[in-house]
């Protein structure tokens, strides 16, 4: 599974537990760690917890395991590392602290609408 199809599948599986501003970011031109990082906000700590499993277990289906995650278990930031796919998984209210899409405002990005239920492919040239 490559960049693309394994952030297809993060995206899909944060939908499942109904994440809210899911953003893709393309950042493989601005950094050298990662190809795609997907941001998304839960409305409680239950919910960014449940989002980071359903997560892992759409990616373990398949294989691919984390090489790190970090904050899962206290519920407001988790940051999940799939090697060229980094997921950071917020607590609404500290998403808005951070404001982690700031710091990379270069990076090309998709918006995943809220009411999406499944996406079947990222936009063209992704």
């Amino acid at each position: 599974m490559d960049a693309k199809e394994r952030v297809l599948c993060c995206v899909n599986a944060a939908l499942t537990r109904k994440a809210h501003n899911l953003v893709v970011m393309k950042v493989a031109a601005i950094s050298s760690f990662a190809d795609y990082f997907l941001v998304c906000s839960g409305a409680s700590d239950r919910q960014v917890k449940a989002l980071c499993s359903a997560i892992e277990e759409s990616l373990k289906k398949v294989g691919i395991v984390p090489l790190g995650i970090e904050g899962e278990k206290h519920g407001r930031w988790a940051l999940m590392d799939y090697d060229d796919v980094v997921i950071h998984v917020f607590l609404e209210p500290l998403r808005e602290f951070y404001d982690i899409e700031r710091l990379w405002a270069d990076a090309p990005r998709m918006i995943i609408p809220d009411d999406a239920s499944l996406i079947e492919e990222l936009a063209e040239g992704w």
